[in-house]
This record gives C-alpha cells, sequence and structure tokens, in this order.
C-alpha cells in the first residue's frame, strides 16, 4: 500500500519527510515481523537495564541492528539514536530515533501491546514518524504538516471535550520513587476523569489518543525515543502535545490532548505538580 494514499496532494516541500517515512515504514515493518518471529520460537535471554523491573531481551537488540542497517543502508549519512545501542554518528542534518519494542514487558509476558516506533528529525525537528504495533499489525504514521493516519484512515483524535468523562492513558517509570510519584498523581487526578488507562506502550497509547480510542495521554519520565513518533503522530491527528507550563514535551511530561481537554488537564496535572517526579 501507498503510505500516501489518502493525501490529495504532497506539498514539495515535504516530498523529503514524506521518503523518510518510507523508509521508516519498511524498517519497521520487517522489524515486527522479526520480533514476531522470534517471540513465537520463544523469548531467549531476558535481560535488566535501570533496575530489575527495566528489560530488555534479545529481541529488542536484534531488531534495533536490523532497523539500524536498513537506515545505514539507505542513508548512509545519517546519525541514528538507538535506545539499546546508543548514537550512531553522522554528518547529515537527519537523526533518527529508534525504540525497536516499545513495551518490552507486555513482549516478555505475552501480553500483546508493544511496538516498534521510528522517527526521523531534521535539524532537531521531527518531521516522520511510524508506529507499528508488533502483535497486531496496526500501523500509525505521520509526516510534519501532512496529517496523521492508520494505514489509509486519516486521524482526528478524540471528540469529548468534557475532562469529567475522558479515558486518559498514562504510564509509569522503572525507578520506585518516580513511581511513588506517578501514582501519588493518577491518585489525585481520577476523581476528575472517566478513568485511567495504563497499557504499558507510551508509543502506541499516544497512537491511540490520536486516533481516539483514548481521549488523551500524559506521562513523565520518558526519552526522546518513545515519544518522538508517536508524539508526532497525536500532533498531526490535531492534539496538543507538550510539558507543562509552557515546556516542551520531553522527559518531565509528554500531555498530549485534543484541545478542548487539553486546558483542564493541563491545569490539572500542573496542581498535581505532575512534572515533578
Amino acid at each position: 500500500m501507498d503510505i500516501k494514499q489518502g493525501v490529495d496532494s504532497v506539498p514539495a516541500g515535504r516530498t523529503f519527510a514524506w521518503e523518510l517515512c518510507d523508509l521508516a515504514v519498511a524498517a519497521a515493518r520487517e522489524a515486527a515481523d522479526l520480533v514476531r518471529a522470534q517471540r513465537a520460537g520463544g523469548i531467549g535471554h531476558v535481560a535488566t537495564k535501570s533496575t530489575d523491573t527495566d528489560v530488555v531481551t534479545s529481541a529488542d537488540r536484534a531488531a534495533e541492528r536490523l532497523i539500524t542497517d536498513r537506515l545505514r543502508h539507505a542513508r548512509p549519512a545519517d546519525r541514528i539514536l538507538g535506545e539499546e545501542s546508543g548514537t550512531h554518528a553522522g554528518r547529515s542534518p537527519v537523526n533518527w530515533l529508534v525504540d525497536p519494542i516499545d513495551g518490552t514487558v507486555n513482549y516478555v509476558y505475552g501480553l500483546g501491546h508493544y511496538g516498534v516506533s521510528i522517527a526521523a528529525q531534521v535539524n532537531g525537528v521531527t518531521v516522520a514518524g511510524v508506529v507499528r504495533d508488533i502483535d497486531s499489525g496496526a500501523q500509525w504514521h505521520a509526516v510534519r504538516g501532512g496529517g496523521a493516519w492508520r494505514d489509509d484512515r486519516r486521524l482526528t483524535g478524540s471528540a469529548v471535550t468534557d475532562l469529567g468523562v475522558a479515558l486518559v492513558a498514562t504510564g509509569f517509570g522503572y525507578q520506585p520513587q518516580r513511581r511513588a510519584r506517578q501514582g501519588a498523581v493518577v491518585a489525585g487526578l481520577l476523581p476528575h476523569i472517566r478513568d485511567i488507562r495504563r497499557f504499558g506502550s507510551a508509543a502506541l497509547d499516544l497512537c491511540l489518543a490520536a486516533e481516539g480510542l483514548v481521549d488523551a495521554f500524559y506521562e513523565s519520565g520518558l526519552n526522546t525515543w518513545d515519544f518522538a513518533a508517536g508524539g508526532l503522530i497525536a500532533e498531526e491527528a490535531g492534539l496538543r502535545v507538550t510539558g507543562l507550563a509552557g515546556a516542551p514535551a520531553g522527559a518531565d511530561m509528554v500531555l498530549a490532548a485534543p484541545p478542548a481537554l487539553y486546558g483542564p488537564l493541563h491545569e490539572r496535572l500542573a496542581a498535581l505538580d505532575a512534572a515533578a517526579g
């Protein structure tokens, strides 16, 4: 399928970003196939990183090698930042952000909510991104200024306007102190919304928000590779994607909500000092 299907025209300035998106889509599809095949054959070695709850598998590393190889072959001068392998130097203004399995704990337990996330930045601005659900094969992608798409369907986010009936997705970090703080924020937010959902993959959660399957998303403590692709997809679906108190989305906070929910949700999170963890 042509990922530009459904787009009436692509401005000339966006052609390069679509080319990057095409490359990311192909790499994500191949990596997802590899991870799914490895899952069918057994998990293999499971190690830990920052804490005993922060896991990494041989499939994470194999998928990142595959993606890096594909990007390097197509665009050898680009820089790449991978969750597992770190920085690969390059001289071009393009920087790739790669999360080979976002939701590794779900992958280990066979829970079915884990995905490949690849974003392309040009001079520090995210211009293309793809997130692919490894288990189901669902794919979301976006190009800056070109809309957000699930396969060939354009996304417009949730139509909910009342925070009191909003279903909000979030996630938790791996450090005990951060988790305690995040739990306190959830406790403070719950009386003011419909409910909370914690699925275990920020990249996929942002895509669900872009599609309107949840009404909004927030999380503190994310790395850039966790939210770069999903954040662009949410933004191109019409959501506001920021941090708190005028800060950009980043490690302190990623908040994604449609305009009608953004203000009241931002106000609640700021009052709860949600970015402080």
